[in-house]
């Protein structure tokens, strides 16, 4: 039969012809098969990818589910098909086997070299009045793609069948079609090497296909580790599948000593030329390779035409923008494992190449990892401090990486570069000893001028800034954060600019030991500096823990609700920088915990500090750690267990070896244990620590008054309390519990009135912050006064204490109506010289205001007592016990 035979009489290749048949375990993948559907409504479909990506069996099975309306005719390319007339006679074979009625007078090829150009046009034009399109799919059509004439003869038949054709390409390179043309006018569709990689759930559904069972971490890894390449997950998998822990198995997988490497040493190395091999097997080091660094490596200038070429063929190198490109991982480490067998003791070499370009193009981070490969630890550290990089190996996403790159830094590595480096690392690890004996050797060394003599001061005077936060010594800090900004002078600013972190590791770390110190005006000043640096990962540790620390002035001050706000951006911060909890000292949880306890939600405040344990850096940072002993101590009384607290308070007033004492956790220490002695009934302990302490400031003098009323001494406690500055700068948070004490002392001295006034000024300054706990801890005292002044329960549902004393409360008797809403502190002092039959004149005269103002204020009375003159104002404020 003339049609079996090609034009050089070779009969045709009926497998050719065949679609493939789908394994047992084909993962069928319906997000792909999709985008083949909707592409055939157009001209042309490319499914472009490496070998081994699964490009061949989609296609098989998009046709084996498909319902086309027309033919599906599929020709597996080969070599010899560059022949146009070899080609071509294929194409028309395959339309006749698959369905499509090629009509006799469209003709044959008649040369294996060449077709006659009025053959394609009989057959375009066959094809354009065709009722029902052809599907033809084009297997392997690279072993064809570097033919222009093929291309062109293609691209004929294509635009002038109308919808008559569908073209779907199968290949590793793309066609030499215009497809330029085609994607602006939307008339190309392409599934490429990146959509055909398998995603974490089609691995899941491949290893269950080979009834292998892995972690879901385990899963993505593999994943991962592979890009989800097709051939790589099958090879891997069936490696394991006969293994008895296929998790562990596949973490340690070799990709070189595997059939893996026999794959791609097969498929992609040995069919490249001798100088595409040795590009390939030198270009292994490198993470990322750049044409330039590729011919460093060389010793050639070719580079930069072989990796196009190998990015253009899908063979395993990828072009990642700017001129740089990638290796594929596996096929990385394969040939990596190749090179040592080929070239033997080249490889420190070609790292040391690596680093000097890397370094010399300003790329450090990059340049780093060579340097160590090829044992240049020096250079390593003296090119890491030059760039000024000190910053980043205590904070980033970086970090981590450059911890365990220097962790290989020789003992003999000699020089200033290398001590700071050392002493970096063990301050990281909060080994303040070790890592001040490396300053030491580097100070020894920090003489003369220039750029490397000013990285080498400013990386040091950082150090002592960290010190100084580990530590608790804000002399130290602020002496340390000055060479800091003499450093800086003597370096470029640009240079300077690049390194964000560095201004934001010392603002936090001189405001942390501000802080420590308890000087809150100039620590506050640091960290809201060091909140407000430029945005980026370098940053995010520096931002997090300055936000977390002027929460905690906040708190200090008593100020719940800005410490909440302050927290809470503290969290988002670090949750928004994918800032990991072990890289989180917790003081933000500590601060929201302490905010909990204020507002008695102990369930969320035991949550808060379950988080701030959780955190690995809490206990070698000073603040965070008394924070921690503060909040357990606190949480312990707040549940009852005086005696528990005393012992974690016991353990907080012996400060770590080496840490400066911090005035205010002195004092919160001996006021946590004053609390703890009081609740055991014990005021005479509790005076005795607070004077041991010699614990100064408004809560200390509340709770030394406390112990005074304890012990029935009523008069002194009105001495302490009439001692403190009636106009202070504590916010609500000490503020109520200083009015509380007051109020508990006036109504001791049986001043019922003032007692009264002075615990609804406490209800109306707690309101807003919801801080409930200073009237939990003032203890029954309160309860008696509310059960004989009632009018305190009227509108504090907020506060269930005064709920649960106002229902114990008879109802109200007939007589005067209640007060509508509560008066506030100014009408009340209005409505007190009213009853004293002061004129208003009189009135805005003793408070110092205006007489409208007055007016204003006794309206407002009028309204709430629902009285229309003085006399009856003045009659049912006294009925309602509010004079």
């Amino acid at each position: 039969m003339a049609g079996l035979l090609t034009p050089g009489g070779d009969p045709l290749l009926a497998v050719r012809f065949t679609v493939p048949d789908l394994t047992e375990t084909f993962v069928r993948r319906p997000r792909l098969l999709e985008r083949l559907t909707e592409g055939v409504r157009g001209p042309l479909t490319l499914v472009n990818g490496p070998a081994g990506a699964g490009k061949t069996l989609l296609v098989a099975h998009w046709i084996s589910t498909t319902e086309h309306p027309g033919d599906i005719a599929w020709l597996t390319v080969e070599h010899e098909d560059t022949g146009p007339g070899i080609f071509w006679t294929y194409v028309l074979e395959s339309l006749r086997r698959h369905g499509a009625d090629v009509p006799d007078g469209i003709g044959s090829p008649s040369s294996p070299g060449d077709v006659d150009h009025s053959l394609l046009t009989r057959l375009a034009d066959w094809l354009s009045e065709r009722a029902d399109p052809v599907v033809l799919v084009l297997d392997e059509f690279d072993r064809v793609g570097a033919s222009a004439e093929i291309a062109d003869e293609l691209q004929f038949v294509l635009r002038h069948a109308g919808g008559g054709l569908r073209l779907m390409i199968i290949s590793r390179t793309e066609p030499q079609l215009p497809l330029h043309r085609y994607r602006a006018a939307g008339e190309v569709a392409e599934v490429r090497g990146a959509d055909l990689a398998f995603v974490p759930g089609e691995t899941a559904a491949l290893l269950g296909r080979h009834d292998i069972r892995l972690s879901d971490d385990s899963t993505r890894s593999l994943t991962e580790w592979t890009r989800g390449w097709a051939a790589g997950l099958r090879l891997c998998i069936l490696a394991a599948q006969h293994v008895d822990d296929p998790d562990t198995f596949l973490k340690h997988f070799e990709a070189g000593q595997s059939t893996l490497a026999d794959f791609l040493l097969a498929e992609v190395l040995e069919a490249q030329t001798d100088e595409t091999q040795d590009l390939l097997l030198r270009s292994s080091v490198l993470e990322q390779i750049h044409p330039d660094l590729a011919n460093a490596l060389t010793g050639r200038d070719d580079a930069d035409p072989i990796l196009a070429g190998l990015q253009h063929a899908n063979a395993f190198v990828e072009a990642i923008g700017h001129s740089w490109y990638r290796l594929h991982p596996l096929f990385a480490e394969i040939l990596r494992v190749h090179l040592r067998v080929r070239l033997p003791g080249l490889e420190p070499e070609l790292h040391r190449r690596a680093a000097r370009w890397l370094s010399d193009a300003g790329l450090l981070a990059e340049a780093l990892p060579h340097a160590a490969g090829a044992g240049e630890w020096e250079l390593a550290a003296d090119r890491f401090i030059d760039e000024l990089a000190i910053g980043r190996l205590l904070t980033g996403l970086d970090a981590e990486r450059l911890d365990g790159l220097f962790a290989a830094m020789a003992p003999d590595a000699a020089g200033p570069a290398a001590c700071l480096v050392r002493a970096a690392r063990e301050l990281i690890r909060h080994d303040v000893e070790r890592g001040l004996d490396h300053l030491r050797r580097a100070g020894e060394n920090l003489t003369g001028e220039g750029d490397h003599a000013a990285a080498l001061r400013l990386s040091h005077a950082l150090l002592r800034v960290f010190v100084a936060r580990l530590t608790g010594s804000a002399d130290l800090a602020e002496t340390a954060a000055e060479e800091v900004s003499a450093a800086e002078r003597s370096l470029p600013a640009e240079r300077l600019a690049q390194h964000p972190e560095l201004s934001a590791l010392v603002l936090t770390d001189l405001g942390s030991a501000r802080l420590w110190a308890g000087r809150f005006d100039a620590a506050r000043a640091a960290l809201s500096a060091a909140a407000g640096v430029d945005d980026g990962p370098s940053t995010a540790y520096p931002r997090h823990e300055s936000l977390s620390r002027l929460a905690l002035i906040d708190l200090l001050c008593g100020w719940p609700g800005r410490a909440e706000s302050h927290a809470r951006a503290a969290v988002a911060e670090a949750e928004r920088s994918g800032l990991p909890p072990a890289a989180r000292t917790g003081v933000a949880q500590l601060v929201l915990a302490a905010v909990a306890v204020d507002r008695d939600d102990l369930a969320a405040a035991q949550t808060h500090l379950d988080q701030a344990t959780a955190s690995s850096t809490a206990p070698p940072d000073p603040v965070a750690a008394a924070g921690l002993g503060l909040l357990r101590s606190r949480m312990l009384l707040a549940k009852g267990h005086a005696k528990e607290a005393l012992r974690v308070l016991e353990e907080l007033r012996r400060f770590p070896r080496g840490v400066e004492p911090s005035p205010w956790v002195g004092d919160r220490v001996a006021l946590g244990m004053s609390t703890a002695h009081l609740a055991q009934g014990d005021p005479l302990a509790a005076l005795e620590v607070l004077a041991a302490a010699a614990a100064v400031g408004p809560e200390a003098t509340v709770a030394a008054a406390r112990a005074r009323l304890a012990t029935g001494d009523k008069e002194a406690a009105l001495v302490l309390l009439d001692e403190l500055a009636t106009e202070r700068d504590e916010g609500p948070g000490v503020t109520v519990r200083v009015l509380l004490a007051r109020a508990q002392t006036a109504d001791a001295l049986g001043d019922d009135a003032t007692a009264q006034r002075l615990v609804a000024r406490a209800l109306r300054l707690a309101r807003p912050e919801h801080l409930r706990r200073p009237f939990v801890e003032i203890g029954p005292w309160l309860r008696s006064l509310v059960r004989r002044r009632p009018v305190l329960a009227q509108g504090q549902e907020w506060l269930p204490l005064m709920t649960e004393v106002r229902g114990t409360v008879p109802g109200p008797q007939p007589g005067p109506a209640l007060v509508i809403e509560p008066l506030s502190e100014r009408e009340q002092e209005v409505l007190e010289r009213l009853s004293q039959m002061m004129s208003r004149e009189e009135i805005a005269a003793d408070l110092h205001l205006s007489v409208n103002t007055v007016k204003t204020h006794l309206k407002s009375v009028y309204r709430k007592l629902a009285a229309t003159r003085r006399g009856e104002a003045v009659r049912r404020a006294r009925d309602l016990h509010l004079l």
